[in-house]
């Protein structure tokens, strides 16, 4: 079996490079251009059914928006038809009045209900009639005759307030309430809000009649306002087991939606292939919803698909016929860029020769400058580096300020509870300057003789909280003082030595500071006579040593040095060693 094969692979082996890149270039180009095709028609049908969705998503959402406030001017003229105090008043004296006296008083109150409409300049136009129910359920009505529909039978009362309308209403305690239908069940285009009428002047507030109000179903017609071309809008009460369709008032024929709940009209529509999007309203709680043939929404996918497969057709002739020319003409320049990369593994760096003005000889080009630009990239990694360090050191050092900044503002608090005024001003002036220092106009060096007058501040700050307890004195090479080093690495070293040797002392204590040119380095020490430590490994666990020990080996190196002596009772000694940048020494010069 194995012989056969090799003897079909070398009866189809083709002895020419050139007929064989040739052959290559056809089995590589021709089946990525077929899939490409594929997959462009694929994302373009999806582009185009997720640019539909969110676009009708958005649609339906800016429609939501229109019909509240369209449901909020019917919801404002029903509670000032309610609030008006005449309307009541009748409501309130049908209990009493006889028939002749409501017979008398119906055209008094459609008056009345006329005027309030014309008074406050409503939007009307979709409200097909309105209709005022007393406490006999008398009907005044206004846009259509005095009568309560199908419920005008004998026993009018008892039929009402048995319906499911007529206690979500009363349920909803003076609420207007949106039905999917007209409550009076006379007409199927329009649909109908309910308020209950309560009498205000009663503590439990008594019902003393009902408002109802029939909006025409044309209303959603002007708040979709879309186009059958692009799909079609719905309006759908879902709350209920069937659910109701509100618009459009007569389904088309074509649609032919069966009755069910909500979902299963939803399921029956993407079974047929409709693409849905769906957007609750506020105000109702009605679902509005857009649904598209996919089919229908494809075409321009369609056309792109036969677009992609001719252009895929087109770029594979190219591309193999480009192929065919190009294949003779590429051997020699490959075999001249192996020669130089053999070179340039080997060492050299002098790159002769030149490429002609092709793909093979961008690539060489491009070699022969990467392999010249090696150099370069590798003292921008160490560039990078320094950067990434610099940003480590900025990182360590806004830590430092906050705790101290914390208890320095809670000793003042504190003095200004107590009226030491004068030595409160004298902490707030050597906090201001200790943090001007610090923030040292961003720069991250500081000369030295700054640095000590940073700790000065600190220390004048100390003594105001620990009533002068401690001694501060320093012993500083004057030559040194102008030298810029690190700022914040000298007083967190004080201040260690205040809260960790001074501080549990009894009594008095003292902290001096030593400073000295040694060869190429800078020499300091922070010595204080406090309670000292048996374990120096301890300071590793420590916050602020910890921090300083860090900012210094990243800023100066590993040429740096950070060590520390401590007896018990004697006190502590904290020696640093680092060797300042050349320009930090000239600039002292």
């Amino acid at each position: 079996m194995a012989g056969s094969m090799r003897k079909f692979a070398t009866r189809f082996r083709f002895r020419k490079v050139r007929s064989r890149f040739f052959t290559t270039m056809i089995l590589l180009s021709l089946p990525p251009l077929c899939l490409l095709g594929y997959i462009s028609f694929d994302i373009a049908r999806s582009t185009i059914t997720q640019n539909n969705t969110q676009t009708n998503y958005d649609h339906l959402q800016t429609s939501s928006e229109v019909a509240d406030l369209l449901f909020r001017n019917v919801v404002n003229l029903n509670r000032f038809i309610v609030l008006n105090d005449e309307i009541r008043n009748d409501l309130r004296e049908s209990e009493v009045k006889s028939s002749e006296e409501l017979s008398e008083m119906n055209t008094l109150t459609i008056n009345r209900l006329q005027r309030v409409i014309n008074s406050n300049s409503f939007d009307t136009r979709y409200v097909d009639s309105m209709c005022i129910f007393d406490l006999h359920y008398q009907t005044y009505c206004l846009g259509r005759s005095d009568d309560a529909g199908i419920y005008e039978i004998p026993g009018k009362k008892q039929a009402i307030e048995s319906t499911d309308w007529y206690r979500r209403a009363f349920d909803a305690q003076g609420k207007v309430v949106f039905f999917s239908y007209n409550v009076l069940g006379d007409k199927a285009d329009t649909f109908s809000t309910v308020k209950l009428f309560r009498d205000s002047a009663i503590g439990d507030g008594k019902p003393i009649g009902l408002l109802v109000t029939n909006l025409s179903k044309s209303m959603f017609g002007s708040v979709f306002n879309g186009s059958e071309e692009n799909g079609r809008f719905l309006a759908i009460d879902s709350s209920g087991d069937p659910a109701r369709i509100l618009f459009p008032a007569k389904l088309p024929a074509d649609l032919g939606i069966k009755p069910g709940s909500f979902q299963q009209i939803r399921d029956e529509l993407e079974s047929r292939g409709y693409l849905i999007s769906e957007f609750r309203n506020q105000t109702t709680n009605w679902t509005f919803v857009h649904i598209i043939e996919e089919k229908q929404l494809l075409k321009q996918s369609n056309r792109i698909g036969t677009a992609t497969a001719l252009i895929a057709a087109l770029l594979a002739f190219l591309a193999l016929a480009i192929s065919f020319v190009v294949s003779g003409s590429i051997t020699r320049p490959l075999l001249q860029l192996k020669k130089m990369m053999v070179d340039w593994n080997k060492g050299s760096r002098d790159f002769g020769g030149v490429f002609r003005e092709d793909e093979v000889g961008a690539i060489g080009e491009t070699f022969k400058r990467m392999a010249l630009e090696n150099e370069e990239l590798d003292a921008r990694l160490f560039h990078s580096e320094l950067k990434e360090r610099e940003a480590e050191l900025r990182a360590l050092q806004a830590q430092i300020k906050p705790h101290f900044l914390y208890n320095t503002l809670d000793s003042i608090y504190w003095m200004a509870r107590l009226k030491k005024t004068e030595e409160a001003a004298a902490m707030a002036l050597a906090l201001s300057e200790s943090f001007k220092l610090s923030l040292n106009k961003g720069r991250e060096t500081i000369p030295v003789y700054k640095e000590l007058k940073h700790i000065e501040h600190y220390m004048t700050i100390q003594n105001i909280r620990y009533n002068g307890r401690f001694h501060y004195e320093t012993d500083i090479d004057p030559s040194i003082m102008g030298i810029e080093m690190l700022k914040l690495i000298l007083q967190p070293l004080v201040e260690n030595a205040i809260y960790h040797g001074l501080e549990p002392k009894v009594g008095d204590g003292s902290i001096r500071i030593e400073g000295r040119r040694n060869g190429d380095f800078l020499e300091f020490a922070v010595e204080d006579d406090g309670v000292g430590m048996e374990d120096t490994a301890r300071t590793e666990q420590g916050y602020g040593l910890r921090n300083v020990k860090e900012r210094l080996t990243l800023y100066y190196g590993p040429s740096s040095s950070f060590t520390v002596y401590s007896k018990p009772g004697k006190g502590t000694r904290i020696e640093i060693r680092f060797k300042p940048f050349p320009e930090e020494v000239r600039q002292h010069a």
